[in-house]
């Protein structure tokens, strides 16, 4: 048996919400995703940048009546990563 893929970034607990819920969509807008996790704006684009900065998540910027709005998804190797993750607390567990 492989040793369990923990990831500590994907843990902390917002974190491990906003990965849970880009698991089970193809993307999502920055909006709808604030309002589905209770999370303030600052609060989610902080931790967003976090997985950005580490290859999880991409982001695209798209422009809707003049007004500019920020899509989300996994990178391939977020969701990897994020399955792992999951796999390492089942094993835990």
């Amino acid at each position: 048996m492989s040793k369990p893929q923990f990831n500590e970034l994907i843990h902390a607990p917002k974190r491990l919400r906003i990965c849970a819920f880009l698991a089970a969509v193809k993307e999502v807008e920055f909006k709808v995703l604030a309002e589905a996790l209770i999370l303030k704006d600052s609060d989610l684009s902080k931790q967003i940048k976090l997985l950005e900065q580490s290859g999880y998540v991409n982001s695209r910027k798209v422009i809707v009546n003049t007004r500019q709005k920020t899509w989300l998804a996994f990178s391939d190797e977020g969701r990897e990563t994020f399955n792992a993750h999951v796999k390492a607390l089942r094993e835990i567990l």
